[in-house]
């Protein structure tokens, strides 16, 4: 990756464990290319008991390594960080105030973007 580093993706309570899917990372590197902006990474890989410990999803893209949330707190950087995923291919995005979760995971094939 050009990018960015695995490191970035790690789960932090398990000592690092991290299966992200190189399908997904090497599309997130395109989108960061695009974007011209940085790409900081809150949340990658999650571990079954990070996921819980943060109130993520039973089902949750993370786990699987499909996923990741992107800081973006001001609206300069979300637009590019947006334009970026778009144009890299990414149609599974949410919004939040502070950052912007992406998955691909090809279980989850409906096209959508929402608000939290």
């Amino acid at each position: 990756m050009r990018h960015f580093g695995i490191h970035e993706f790690y789960c932090p309570c398990c000592g690092g464990q991290c299966e992200m899917q190189d399908e997904f990372l090497q599309r997130l590197d395109r989108a960061r290319g695009i974007a011209g902006v940085p790409f900081v990474i809150n949340s990658g890989y999650r571990c079954k008991s990070h996921n819980r410990a943060v109130g993520g999803s039973k089902c949750s893209s993370h786990m699987i390594g499909w996923a990741a949330d992107i800081k973006a707190t001001d609206d300069k950087s979300r637009g590019h960080i947006l334009y970026g995923l778009y144009m890299a291919g990414f149609t599974r995005i949410g919004i939040r105030k502070d950052f912007i979760h992406v998955d691909a995971d090809p279980a989850k094939n409906e096209k959508r973007t929402w608000l939290y």
